[in-house]
């Protein structure tokens, strides 16, 4: 019997069940895939937004703001990459022009600091490879970016290393409440019970809320495609590079990633389903804006292109909330950009305002809230290298050339909370097989380390879950 739990492992679910270790709380989180921060969480842009996009008063709004200054520190303690600098809105036309002053006033509502608008000549000084046909930008300096599947995979990490319990592979297939307590069952029959239930399933969210007897949770998804550029072309840009806004989003963006790689994108197209294809009329319309955007984008360095879905829902702004219907249902649903800025604050808010005020719960005096980072290695100096290696031997040995991540490194996502199970989590963890050779080289040894942690044949190591096997069979 758990007090609470929580449904769905992306960001917002993760930083929920992080801060509701910080009360003597018996809590856990539920996934549907094999592995966390496999939904919206693991393919978006990375951005920690300053606030000034949203429409004052909203949900959006306050927690964007509110996670923005936390989200530094909170980086820090999880040993998560984090890195401030700032975002320019460029304008291309008169009227996008007066965009940004609406933007900025905006922005001064909500409580952005460090905004001003800027000439096209100072825009090029800071960023050189910006398009000449600028003719000024929003610069907005509390701007940041992250790495999402870092934060989210740290977050709840560490709440295990603080008692939570995870279930992987756990597809919610129903959701009953008899006499105060909610019964929610896997369709693989396991059943869990509590006091109550977080509803953070993403785009499953309205869902979960129907399984649990809720009918007024809606949520639609958009598809974004993405475009990724080796680090060798990690100074093409410094800021993050966005358009004029519409209603469809933020656009498409050009940004540097904590890990200096060039991000390009997203589109955004409505879709019916969780499809994460990439097309090749989207992947144009990219290098078409990219192009629009910047000068001599160094696009021959591409080495990959992927797809993420982001939900959205028809209140046009974050629902978090006790259902109206179901007592003891908390949504956080509807959770599309600023959502991971402002995880850290809807955790806070989510766990003092409407759990604290429904349980009551004491204090966890032994909560520790600092982890280690998970990729490190190859920032050290080469004595403190010397010093890991004489005590782990396995730090010593390179397998990922392209990223410089060791054994020592891989061993240490397997076996860590929450533990990597397959290539794809390992590659989440440490980046290795996300350099330029996209594990051409490195992905067989890093199964043969997971078939030996694990104790398992290496023709049941998946790259990212059952059904994707590497190796049919033992040929010799």
């Amino acid at each position: 019997m758990f007090d609470i739990i929580v449904i769905g492992g992306g960001v917002i679910g993760g930083t929920i069940l992080r801060e509701l270790t910080k009360y003597q709380l018996k809590v856990c989180l539920v996934e549907k895939e094999n592995d966390v921060c496999m939904g919206q969480s693991k393919a978006n842009s990375g951005i920690v937004h300053a606030g000034f996009d949203a429409q004052p008063g909203t949900l959006k709004a306050r927690f964007n703001v509110a996670g923005n200054k936390m989200m530094p520190a909170y980086a820090k303690e999880l040993g998560v990459k984090y890195i401030n600098n700032g975002s320019l809105v460029v304008a291309f036309t008169e009227e996008d022009f007066q965009t940004l002053q609406t933007l900025k006033k905006r922005g001064e509502e909500n409580g952005v600091a460090d905004m001003e608008i800027i000439s096209a000549e100072r825009l090029r000084e800071i960023e050189p490879n910006v398009s000449e046909e600028a003719l000024g930008a929003l610069w907005a300096k509390t701007g940041g970016i992250i790495c999402p599947y870092g934060l989210t995979i740290a977050a709840i990490g560490n709440a295990m290393d603080n008692g939570a319990k995870l279930y992987t592979d756990f597809e919610v297939s129903s959701i009953a409440k008899t006499n105060g307590v909610f019964e929610v069952t896997a369709k693989d029959g396991r059943a869990l019970n509590s006091r109550l239930v977080i509803n953070c399933a993403g785009l499953a969210s309205g869902k979960i809320a129907e399984m649990a007897g809720d009918t007024d949770i809606r949520v639609s998804a958009r598809k974004g495609e993405y475009i990724l550029l080796d680090r060798e072309s990690g100074d093409f840009v410094s800021h993050t590079l966005f358009f004029t806004p519409t209603k469809a989003g933020k656009g498409i963006l050009v940004s540097q990633t904590v890990d200096n790689n060039i991000l390009l994108g997203p589109t955004s197209e409505e879709q019916d389903n969780g499809c994460t294809d990439t097309t090749a009329e989207g992947l144009s319309f990219v290098i078409e804006k990219v192009r629009k955007m910047s000068k001599n984008p160094p696009l021959f360095n591409t080495i990959t292109s992927f797809a993420g879905v982001r939900a959205y829902c028809d209140r046009h702004d974050f629902i978090i909330e006790e259902s109206q219907k179901v007592q003891g249902l908390i949504h956080c649903a509807g959770i599309e950009s600023p959502g991971l800025t402002s995880a850290p604050a809807i955790a806070k808010y989510v766990t003092e305002e409407l759990v604290c005020k429904m349980l009551a719960p004491a204090r966890n005096d032994g909560f520790n809230g600092t982890r280690e980072a998970d990729y490190f290695f190859k920032n050290l100096s080469i004595e403190e290298k010397n010093a890991i290696i004489a005590k782990d031997p396995s730090y010593g040995k390179i397998v990922c050339r392209c990223e410089q991540i060791t054994e020592g490194e891989i061993l240490r996502a397997i076996r860590e909370n929450p533990p990597a199970k397959n290539v794809d989590a390992v590659k989440r963890r440490t980046r290795a097989g996300m350099g330029r050779c996209q594990g051409g080289f490195c992905q067989p040894y890093v199964a043969e380390l997971i078939a030996k942690e694990q104790n398992i044949p290496l023709e049941k190591v998946t790259k990212n879950g059952k059904g994707a096997e590497l190796v049919v069979g033992v040929s010799k």
